[in-house]
């Protein structure tokens, strides 16, 4: 494999465990890692991009820096600050500590990091861990530190188009309990898992708690969601382009011509 420059980030933050998981999977392909994330934790930061307030950025060590900004903030200053000079070959987004698949994606600053590399025109791929109830937390990140170097060395051996990035979540089993990938589409959560806890502060203030209940139901075969709850690793292929294609066509028959003829 012809030697790789890898710029590694997340959402959960440059102390986060799930970072050093992914690192290990870039050394596991390239001696050439740089490593540039978020200086605090932006889950949920979606694909946010700082305009109002200046970024900073953190030298901790050649080749690894802290940005005060959003996952999106760390993957830019990287590809167009930092790596002007030798931009990188493949983005490597997580590893985030727990799955993100159907709707999640489009709260996501694991996946908004890979998007981010994609729009610059870098390969890229989110990296993302369940977690469910064991009692030992430790042994989640097993399933990616395991199977993530191989599953991210054959799809870079693969290779995919320009405009298309590589979203993978690995289930909440051993890594010995997993023996099988699939490809999947993005499936639609059941919007009734959308939980909030109401809760009062010490000084008598409510404030709230907003979250997924971490419930399957019975999603449709082919999905992440299926692909999940089944204990195999899930791969889909996402893409910037968000135009329903069918939909576009069918309003074009109908709506396509001068305004007089509406």
């Amino acid at each position: 494999m012809t030697a790789l420059r890898i710029l590694v980030s997340n959402d959960d933050g440059i102390h986060a465990p799930g970072l050093e998981i992914a690192e290990r999977i870039a050394r596991s392909l390239s001696d050439d890692v740089w490593v540039v994330a978020p200086e605090t934790e932006q889950s949920g930061a979606s694909h946010s991009l700082t305009l109002t307030l200046p970024l900073r950025i953190r030298k901790i060590s050649e080749k690894r820096f802290a940005v005060q900004g959003t996952p999106t903030d760390s993957v830019m200053m990287a590809i167009i600050h930092l790596m002007k000079d030798h931009k990188p070959d493949l983005v490597l987004s997580g590893v985030n500590r727990g799955f993100n698949i159907a709707d999640d994606v489009t709260y996501s600053g694991t996946v908004a990091a890979a998007m981010e590399g994609t729009a610059l025109g870098v390969k890229s791929i989110a990296l993302s861990q369940s977690f469910g109830q064991r009692e030992d937390p430790g042994e989640n990140w097993e399933c990616a530190a395991q199977h993530g170097p191989g599953l991210v060395r054959r799809l870079v051996e693969i290779g995919w188009p320009d405009g298309v990035l590589m979203n993978i979540n690995f289930p909440d089993r051993p890594p010995g309990a997993v023996d099988s990938v699939r490809v999947t589409e993005q499936g639609t959560r059941d919007q009734s898992m959308l939980k909030v806890d109401e809760r009062v502060d010490a000084r008598g203030q409510t404030y709230f708690w907003v979250g997924f209940k971490r419930v399957f139901g019975d999603p449709p075969a082919g999905t992440d969601l299926h692909a999940i709850a089944e204990g195999r690793i899930s791969v889909t292929p996402l893409h910037l382009n968000l135009t329903e294609v069918r939909e576009r066509e069918r309003l074009a028959k109908l709506l396509d011509g001068p305004l007089a003829s509406l």
